[in-house]
């Protein structure tokens, strides 16, 4: 008589023998023999055995009488193989013949695992043997389709470069002016041609298009690297295929931790991170200023640029001593200022106020305070002016990360409401001749920084601006900056005699002091490539670099 787990009596059968394998079923009938393999499942799987369990779930698969019975335990055992079993188990599984209702289950995932390891070697020969046992089936196709990858990885044309840009759509121009920039730093285009070749794909600004244009250029291009994506919302696909694959990526967009996606992926992007970097530093160091406020518009570009400002003001010692939101798109900036000084709360400096008042109506005379206290109203020269209270400004400067028109209104509202003598801090955004058309002389000593001040002589005399005018009749902006320093970075070290995606990812992570466009860069540990960055200011109503106060003196 049999008892399971919980000791409650079952049913009985012939002896038969009881091994640390599981259940001896030999000599005994089909039918019992099902029944015991149905109990041994039970019983198996309550203890945490899944192999035994699984061994069990095979056998009635294959072996009960009845086709719903056969169906339902294959659709048991399958979905066993694919979600309880750990790694080991499914090596198990893998290279033993009796599982073989479930094997391709098995093959697949342990195959799986090996290509995410990266042992590709170990994967193809799991899925080549998938390939050879289940050709038709789902899972053998799926083998099929990462055997090509696998091959394709092996082959690498080292001079072919792919780039994924949106060429179409309502971002195609700048897709396209980032195509001339790499064009021309890989030689592909003017008059300097080297032997590179470039596969370009559209990734028509689409994620799914975007992920499969990686495919496409690695299996059939066999591109060693891909310039690309511009887009937030197609970095991350074309950055997490790369990184599958195994290609290095130099991404060219500022999406938050975009290298974060894997060790192949690497960037050449002017970042929030870096903006406010060195715009604290400028701040802090050649300003001289230790206590900020901050007005930020209450979305994703301002939100994640306050939080960055703010860590790097307390990281370097300074305060933040103020700071308020306002809904994006905001015309009227009056109470979110006020709150932001201490003005709009009155209640909150009820006794400054009381003494304040007292001593406006003092100045007024008896007169007056007599004739309203006759009337009983308060003419207009009674009512105290708005700006009775004063502004508490304990900040020497205002971070606003928001574009030019709000800075233009925000500016215009701080001198209505009498904020004086406080530095105005920006983004890159403020890069425009709009800033000062719409901020006239409110923003007069603005500080802010970019990567690219298209005025600067500097650059205008540096030999990729002539070359790039010389190429293509028009000057070159920072899209192209960023793409060319890319393609020049990838022509150099390929002909220096790289030649494997491998070596070309070990080389981009040692990359220091590389010559680029508008000066030196260099990889950091996060694979971030660092390029020069310069604090701008507005002088005389002109965008210029800022220098040092003391050295301007």
């Amino acid at each position: 008589r049999l008892t399971d787990v919980t000791g409650v009596q079952t049913c009985a059968l012939p002896i038969f023998s009881v091994t640390h394998q599981g259940l001896d079923f030999k000599n005994i009938g089909l039918d019992l023999r099902l029944d015991l393999h149905l109990l041994q499942y039970t019983i198996t799987n309550q203890l945490g055995d899944r192999i035994d369990s699984l061994k069990s779930m095979v056998f009635i698969a294959e072996n009960a009488p009845a086709e719903k019975t056969r169906q339902s335990f294959r659709i048991r055992a399958s979905d066993f193989v694919s979600s309880q079993l750990n790694d080991d188990e499914l090596k198990v599984v893998a290279n033993d013949s009796y599982f073989k209702t479930v094997q391709p289950y098995a093959i697949y995932k342990v195959g799986l695992t090996l290509f995410e390891q990266r042992d590709y070697r170990g994967a193809r020969n799991y899925f080549e043997t998938l390939v050879e046992i289940s050709p038709e089936s789902d899972l053998g196709r799926r083998a099929g389709e990462l055997i090509a990858q696998i091959e394709a990885r092996r082959k690498v044309e080292p001079r072919t470069i792919g780039a994924i840009l949106p060429l179409s759509g309502r971002h195609a121009n700048v897709g396209y002016r980032t195509l001339k920039g790499l064009q021309l730093g890989l030689g592909v285009y003017g008059r300097e041609r080297s032997d590179f070749k470039l596969a370009v794909i559209d990734s028509e600004s689409n994620p799914d298009i975007a992920r499969r244009a990686v495919e496409r250029l690695v299996t059939e291009d066999h591109v060693i690297a891909i310039v690309g994506s511009l887009l937030t919302k197609t970095s991350v696909a074309v950055a997490a295929k790369c990184d599958e694959l195994g290609v290095p990526n130099i991404a060219l967009s500022q999406k938050s931790g975009l290298t974060d996606v894997g060790e192949y992926i690497f960037r050449n992007a002017l970042t929030s991170q870096a903006q406010v970097r060195e715009l604290v530093s400028s701040a802090m160091n050649q300003h001289n200023i230790k206590k900020f406020a901050v007005l930020y518009p209450n979305d994703s570009y301002g939100v994640e640029y306050t939080n960055l400002f703010w860590q790097e003001v307390l990281s370097r010692g300074g305060q933040i001593t103020a700071a308020q939101s306002y809904p994006p798109k905001e015309t009227d900036f009056r109470t979110y200022i006020e709150r932001m000084v201490g003005t709009f709360y009155i209640e909150e400096r009820a006794d400054e106020y009381r003494l304040l008042y007292s001593d406006w109506v003092e100045k007024l005379g008896p007169g007056y305070l007599s004739r309203f206290q006759k009337s009983g109203r308060m003419s207009q020269r009674m009512e105290p002016p708005e700006e009775l209270i004063a502004p508490i400004i304990d900040f020497d400067a205002l971070f606003v990360p928001d574009g030019t028109k709000a800075v233009g209104q925000i500016a215009a509202m701080l001198k209505v409401l009498e904020v004086n003598n406080v530095k105005l801090l920006g983004t890159n955004l403020w890069n425009s001749p709009s800033l000062v058309k719409r901020g006239q002389s409110l923003v007069e000593g603005a500080l802010f920084v970019d990567g690219l001040l298209d005025s600067d002589k500097e650059f205008r005399q540096s030999r990729f601006f002539t070359s790039f005018q010389a190429n293509f009749g028009s000057a070159p902006g920072i899209f192209e900056v960023q793409a060319y320093d890319a393609g020049l970075i990838l022509r150099q070290l390929i002909a220096g005699g790289v030649t494997t995606r491998s070596d070309l990812r070990e080389n981009l992570m040692n990359l220091q002091k590389f010559s680029g466009s508008l000066g030196s860069i260099n990889a950091q540990s996060n694979r971030e490539l660092d390029r020069p960055l310069f604090a701008l200011t507005v002088k005389e109503g002109q965008i210029t670099r800022s220098t040092d106060p003391a050295q301007s003196k």
